[in-house]
């Protein structure tokens, strides 16, 4: 299975939406447990590192997109 790349500030896009609407969340905290925070309501969700490649669709921003 392909492993996905993805790293510390980076937006993505997960397969379910969150209940406000919106289906952008920023990684802000990276472990064992992964720390995304919805950029509609800035509400943050711990999901387990297995379970968020799971659920992870694709990543709409790099964070070395946003510093150049």
């Amino acid at each position: 299975m392909e492993q996905k790349q993805y790293d510390l500030n980076d937006v993505v896009e997960m397969k379910k939406p969150h209940p406000c609407g919106v289906n952008r969340w920023k990684i802000i905290r990276m472990g064992m447990d992964i720390r995304i925070k919805c950029e509609g309501c800035s509400h943050s969700v711990l999901i387990p590192r297995r379970e968020f490649d799971r659920k992870l669709k694709k990543v709409l921003v790099r964070q070395e997109d946003s510093e150049a």
